[in-house]
């Protein structure tokens, strides 16, 4: 079996962030249980808010026009992403990113079993407009990542190559994407994830 850090790009430039969470289970038929329940939340991108304890940001699972999907995710789908205060010009007040890849291995009969998912900064679907609607650029990705080894379950988000968006957009957006992404560099955006990571992990519902 391919180890997940594998599915992950290469970090070449920018930044790199990593978020991470586990919980070891007494049987391995729980644990494999809490995999695929982790599993399933990474897919709900519409229900991130509310594993994330009720994060700031908002996602919504959409296709290629922008256009809301209920369900789980899959390659070629988008993401919008709602952040409190002035949205970039380029998404209507959107952040935008590609899920571009999705691997799953392994089984309940498996020793390990994982799933990983990446999505990149994209232009809004909506708009012929080939300015990227994010503040980070398209070589900016995050991966997600839920992993079983034996009766450990973990769960992570991994940036790489975070770097601001800041060429080829207006000058609203050169300056927003400048200042949001120095505050993720600074950790701001670091609870969102930490708080998302853990929910997947440990959500109880209602």
């Amino acid at each position: 079996m391919n180890e997940p850090a594998t599915q992950l790009p290469e970090q070449v430039s920018g930044r790199e962030t990593n978020f991470t969470h586990e919980r070891t289970y007494s049987d391995l038929k729980s644990s494999h249980k809490g995999f695929k329940q982790a599993a399933e939340r990474v897919l709900s991108v519409n229900n991130w808010h509310e594993y994330s304890g009720g994060g700031l940001a908002r996602f919504t699972l959409t296709n290629n026009l922008g256009d809301e999907l209920f369900g789980f995710a899959a390659e070629g789908f988008y993401i919008s992403i709602d952040l409190p205060g002035p949205g970039p010009d380029a998404g209507d007040g959107l952040e935008w990113v590609m899920i571009e890849k999705i691997r799953m291995e392994g089984s309940a009969e498996t020793a390990e079993e994982y799933l990983t998912m990446t999505v990149r900064p994209v232009p809004d679907p909506r708009k012929t407009s080939l300015e990227v609607a994010h503040f980070f650029n398209d070589m900016s990705t995050s991966t997600f990542i839920v992993r079983r080894d034996g009766r450990v379950v973990g769960a992570g988000a991994h940036g790489r190559n975070e770097s601001p968006n800041n060429e080829d957009v207006d000058l609203h957006d050169k300056i927003r994407n400048t200042t949001i992404a120095l505050l993720a560099r600074v950790g701001l955006s670091g609870a969102q994830w930490q708080k998302l990571v853990t929910g997947l992990i440990e959500y109880k519902g209602k």
